[in-house]
């Protein structure tokens, strides 16, 4: 069964809400319950009446324009984003774009309006809207979650945590230091927490615990109580469940009577870095994603050294369960800390999914527009119309086709450049071939308006790149200097082989951009403010910057509005370390 949704008409023609009428119920995959207004004043009560889920608005009402109702609607009545498509007359399409600037969501020629147009147009704005509604409930549920996040944080600052304890713990032990020495994937790791300011590092041996399991993981390490000095290359060994006591005599450990679930425990190498007689250490054990064996993260260590101690069972005890609470505090601040990470990505994922909305139901609009009316007329009027006709027609819908697939095209390219970051494969490459290529399939489209001139200088051999990356940055730069040079007039493609680079550029006498644009181009669906109806959809020189970018090579913009633009891109012959290089092949 179809939803039902509610739409409004507002026209003071009788007839064409009729024919409105006619066409949406004839809707195959929406079902409409419509209601009708032939006047401003009464299109604002019934509004105020029921909740309306698409507006149909007449530019021209007898008692109000279509622009002062329409702010009325949006800001007065709902206070909230209505869908709504105006209907001009011929001749009001710009005035119509101003409304679009301010929140409405399509317009359409009544002339050009069809069944299809219609029926397309309103689903369009339904679906829209619901798009939008949903991405509203995203943004507010990351808002919360945020909120719920941030007073986590203010709860749960892990250095100040950590800082308290280490002071709270040398209170209670009555000992000289205590620290919190933390293990990095690489490297013996560092002290994030001392309770006296004035301490040396105290370094651990590479393999903590060497021997622990079959991969020598840190994973499975027990607690060692060891009085210092000691020998730095000898172990420590320990017997399993059991804490131990280290005289700083004889060096030789003898147990407390305290059992404490080790798990399997071989060893643990402290060299001496500190001036102290004796040391109780307990590991920092976090869960392990439902492993039993729990990840070692760090080691809580309590140092004394201003005369004979004697650890007892209540200090291994207390430092045990300061442990357990300084892991807890740990896991709870990375538990946040990938909290974050992801609403920062799922954030990302959200401004570009929304500006993929705003800029498909954009760029779609004229050439959908172009092509239902083309193939409207085809069907209904093709008895009628000669062949050349009828190829022009055809040639209109292949060309907005075209310019549709390659709207598709951008919008995967660059989410799969800016979120995926694809593979840089370089391959060596005959940069004077292969832009000349490129240059040949270019003038085959271009037409007589524009000149494609190729000016070379310099050595080009010894160059190597990503044939793909390549063609993108060529065919967007390309693309941009022939449609922001209406007027036609020459593009010039500069290539300059230097001992070490490759330089190209590309110099249009087109529109130019203005200077407080300029800073912002190279972002996805940025634009130029005075690129007027010329269609875009900003992200020529975004795809092209990260293409560069993967080439390890700088792109740069120069332009002047009415005098053109040249954009600049400079890549190294030899791809960077670690790719593949001429000497490998």
């Amino acid at each position: 069964m179809l939803d039902t949704w509610t739409l409004l008409i507002i026209d003071d023609c009788a007839a064409d809400r009729k024919i409105y009428r006619r066409y949406l119920l004839k809707d195959p995959h929406q079902s409409y319950q419509i209601l009708e207004a032939d006047c401003a004043e009464e299109g604002i009560a019934l509004c105020q009446k029921v909740r309306c889920d698409v507006i149909l608005l007449d530019f021209c009402l007898p008692d109000m324009s279509g622009l002062e109702l329409f702010d009325r609607i949006q800001q007065e009545i709902f206070k909230t984003s209505i869908p709504v498509i105006m209907l001009t007359g011929r001749g009001d399409e710009e005035i119509a774009v101003q409304v679009m600037k301010r929140g409405a969501l399509d317009y359409l020629v009544k002339q050009h309006v069809t069944q299809d147009v219609l029926q397309l147009a309103v689903r369009n704005a339904i679906k829209q809207s619901c798009l939008q509604a949903q991405l509203i409930k995203t943004q507010e549920r990351q808002r919360l979650i945020a909120t719920t996040a941030l007073r986590i944080r203010q709860s749960l600052n892990l250095e100040q945590i950590l800082n308290t304890a280490v002071a709270e713990v040398q209170q209670l032990l009555k000992c000289d230091r205590v620290m919190v020495y933390q293990f990095a994937p690489d490297t013996d790791g560092k002290i994030v927490a001392s309770s006296v300011e004035s301490y040396r590092t105290l370094a651990l041996c590479d393999h903590v615990g060497a021997g622990i399991g079959e991969q020598g993981s840190r994973e499975e390490v027990g607690v060692g109580f060891s009085p210092l000095p000691l020998c730095p290359s000898a172990p420590v060994s320990l017997v399993p469940n059991t804490h131990y006591s280290l005289s700083p005599e004889g060096g030789i450990p003898s147990p407390i009577p305290y059992i404490y679930e080790l798990g399997l425990c071989n060893c643990v190498n402290l060299k001496e870095q500190f001036n102290t007689k004796a040391n109780l250490v307990v590991p920092i054990n976090l869960s392990n994603n439902g492993n039993p064996t729990p990840k070692l993260w760090g080691l809580l260590i309590a140092h004394h050294n201003s005369g004979e101690r004697h650890w007892q069972t209540d200090d291994a005890e207390m430092l045990n369960e300061v442990s357990v609470q300084l892991a807890i505090a740990i896991q709870q601040a990375e538990l946040l800390a990938q909290t974050q990470a992801a609403l920062a990505k799922e954030k990302q994922l959200n401004v570009f999914k929304s500006q993929i909305i705003t800029t498909v139901s954009h760029e779609y609009r004229t050439p959908l527009t172009s092509i239902l009316a083309a193939a409207s007329t085809l069907v209904k009027h093709s008895q009628q119309l000669d062949e050349s006709k009828q190829q022009r027609f055809l040639g209109i819908i292949e060309q907005k086709a075209r310019y549709m697939s390659k709207l598709v095209d951008n919008m995967l390219l660059v989410n799969q450049l800016e979120l995926e970051k694809p593979k840089f494969q370089p391959i060596s490459v005959d940069l004077l071939q292969f832009f000349s290529d490129l240059l040949e399939q270019e003038r085959e489209t271009v037409g007589d308006r524009h000149e494609l001139i190729f000016k070379i200088t310099g050595n080009h051999h010894g160059f190597w790149g990503d044939r793909g990356l390549l063609q993108q940055i060529f065919i967007n730069l390309m693309s941009n200097a022939i449609k922001y040079s209406p007027d036609g007039g020459s593009v010039e493609f500069h290539l300059i082989g230097k001992e070490s680079e490759a330089i190209f550029y590309i110099k249009d006498c087109g529109i130019g951009i203005p200077m407080v644009d300029q800073e912002n181009l190279f972002q996805s669906f940025s634009r130029g403010s005075n690129v007027d109806t010329i269609p875009g959809t900003g992200l020529g020189l975004a795809i092209a910057k990260v293409c560069v970018e993967l080439h390890s090579g700088n792109i740069t913009l120069s332009s002047e509005v009415g005098q053109g633009t040249k954009v600049t891109v400079s890549l190294p012959k030899i791809c960077p370390t670690g790719q593949l290089s001429p000497s490998s092949t």
